[in-house]
């Protein structure tokens, strides 16, 4: 298993049942590149696909 499957799962078995509140998401991305300065562009890469999952142009 890849480690980015492990870590996924990972999130799905601790807070699976836990509502999204976008707000709450895009604070703890910031936070988290703010403490981790080496990951911006990943994070910014993530953050613009999950922004743009349902525009049709992108596809």
């Amino acid at each position: 298993m890849h480690p980015t499957d492990q870590a996924v799962q990972e999130l799905q078995d601790r807070r699976g049942q836990e509502p999204v509140n976008m707000a709450r998401l895009t604070d703890r991305l910031q936070y988290f590149v703010d403490l981790n300065p080496e990951f911006e562009i990943p994070v910014d890469r993530l953050a613009t696909w999950l922004a743009r999952l349902d525009d049709p142009d992108d596809e």
